[in-house]
């Protein structure tokens, strides 16, 4: 798992420019041993990386872990830091100190300093670049209603954005981002990545921003769909229905069943749709390509994926968590709801500090 989380001022809500900051403690506290933390494209920004697990207990302790961790070092530097995957406040984005990050600013102009977007990206171990491409290509018309399942992004300088993910629309800004075409093999995945590489648009292959794509460090396949999710517990569950996603994709291929070619198209509107309504509107079965009410979406994808829970001993977990966000809301409708409550986005930002923290159990 990797989650990218803001770090904000603890009085004001207001994102500050302090990953150097808090870098520099981490290397202090860790006395030069590899840690869970790096920096992001923004200095508001601090990015860590679990380690691998197999049980969804573990990796419900690594996300633990990993947040109270941010906290601490966070606190060291002046600032707290939340799961939040834009700001509700207005912020002057301040790009992050590297040669890579300042190419981006210089090419990329105004839609790299609006990029102060937190996501949360699933790496799932694949056994070959074949069974990983199969992958990719049969989960291509799920990955929307992860987004929906996840969105954690309602307002934006300031104001409501009106969608429940609007990181993901201004993510979408990067020439790589969103559905892509079926591969087919490997063969076909590298040649498109080379074709990209040579149109000189991107700087190298980590800025193929695919919703999915193959790791370019790991055996895995890396699904980038979702928002940083406010609650660990919905992390926890975007990561149980990733892995469930890739292995029964992974199944389908060994079992011959072909991939669904729904055009790109359709897909993208699929997405939008995933953005605009989160879980309180209708979404895009992806099954029909039609209207449907969220739930009766995000059951089928529980159904599509409920043999795979099974093998995974994840099915009871996951049964309970996807019941209790769907009736207590993602992190967009907490979000609202905290305004409505409290009155200011300050008073949001302030309880989002405090659930972060909140353990997944």
């Amino acid at each position: 798992m990797e989650e990218e989380l803001l770090l904000v001022d603890p009085r004001t809500g207001q994102p500050r420019a302090l990953s150097e900051e808090v870098l520099a403690i981490a290397a202090r506290h860790y006395q030069g041993r590899d840690h869970a933390y790096t920096r992001e494209l923004h200095g508001q920004q601090l990015e860590f990386g679990t380690e691998p697990r197999t049980s969804m207990a573990e990796v419900a302790d690594e996300i633990e872990r990993c947040r109270s961790g941010a906290a601490r070092l966070a606190a060291e530097a002046g600032a707290a830091a939340v799961a939040l995957a834009t700001s509700p406040l207005p912020v002057g984005p301040a790009i992050a100190e590297g040669r890579r990050y300042r190419w981006i600013e210089e090419h990329y102009g105004l839609t790299a300093l609006e990029q102060l977007t937190c996501g949360c990206h699933v790496h799932v171990s694949v056994a070959s670049d074949e069974e990983g491409v199969a992958v990719l290509d049969r989960i291509r018309p799920w990955l929307s209603v992860l987004v929906a399942l996840s969105a954690n992004s309602p307002f934006w300088h300031g104001k409501d954005s009106g969608y429940h993910s609007y990181r993901s629309r201004v993510w979408g800004r990067w020439p790589t981002v969103g559905p892509v075409e079926l591969f087919g093999s490997p063969d076909r995945y590298r040649e498109q990545v080379r074709e990209l590489l040579a149109t000189g648009v991107l700087q190298d292959e980590g800025m193929v921003y695919y919703d999915a794509r193959l790791s370019r460090h790991y055996p895995t396949v890396e699904i980038r769909a979702a928002d940083v999710c406010l609650d660990a517990s919905t992390t926890v569950l975007v990561a149980t229905l990733a892995r469930a996603l890739v292995d029964t994709a992974a199944r389908q291929w060994r079992e011959g069943h072909p991939p669904v070619d729904h055009a790109i198209g359709l897909l993208r509107a699929a997405a939008w749709r995933a953005a605009r309504s989160g879980l309180d509107d209708e979404l895009i079965d992806p099954h029909t390509m039609r209207p449907a009410p969220a739930e009766h979406v995000v059951q089928a994808l529980f159904r599509h994926v409920e043999a795979a829970l099974e093998d995974n001993g994840d099915h009871a977990h996951a049964r309970k968590a996807l019941d209790d966000l769907l009736s207590c809301g993602n992190g967009a409708r907490v979000q609202r709801r905290l305004l409505r409550r409290h009155g200011t986005l300050r008073a949001v930002v302030a309880e989002c500090v405090r659930r972060t923290q909140e353990g997944v159990r």
